[in-house]
């Protein structure tokens, strides 16, 4: 069975199967039988019923967490954010621009966790960063001496057509 990648899990619907499942085996019925009619493994429903057994029934409601924990916690997140927060520079870089690369050491070094760079995507998506291109601008640029070269120069060197009267060769028909 199992769950099929990207599938996000009802664990309240889980948990309501796992209370029927205790209540079909209160009534007498077999594990196999169980199983059969909740279309789950009779493994289960014996980890369940060990389960209910160590814990009650409140136990079935508890669901356990989905998946690996997680290596970095909130305040690691915090730490990292602060971090990207500087910039790349702050930890040497000559541009200032981050790179999932520069993302993966920043985290090895601020946490001790080393992920890809794919994990590393993962991560600026939880904190809510997106990928941004460079402007590509010189800071030394001056928006008045552009814009007084698109008024005034630009024109001047701006090809025009000789004598617009003439009709291209193409528009003229053979006859």
């Amino acid at each position: 069975m199992g769950n099929p990648a990207g599938v996000k899990r009802d664990f309240k619907a889980l948990a309501r199967r796992r209370l029927q499942a205790s209540r079909l085996l209160s009534k007498g019925w077999r594990p196999s039988q169980v199983a059969n009619q909740l279309g789950i493994t009779r493994q289960s429903v014996n980890r369940w019923r060990r389960q209910e057994a160590q814990l009650g029934r409140p136990g079935l409601k508890q669901v356990g967490r989905a998946g690996r924990k997680p290596q970095l916690g909130a305040s690691d997140l915090r730490q990292i954010e602060a971090a990207l927060k500087r910039g790349p520079e702050a930890l040497g870089y000559t541009t200032g621009l981050w790179t999932l690369r520069r993302v993966v050491k920043l985290i090895e070094q601020e946490c001790g966790v080393r992920y890809t760079p794919v994990h590393a995507w993962r991560i600026l998506r939880q904190l809510r960063w997106s990928c941004q291109r460079p402007v590509g601008r010189a800071l030394e640029r001056d928006e008045a001496a552009i814009r007084r070269w698109k008024r005034e120069r630009w024109p001047k060197l701006k090809k025009k057509p000789e004598n617009s009267a003439k009709p291209s060769s193409l528009s003229m028909k053979a006859g």
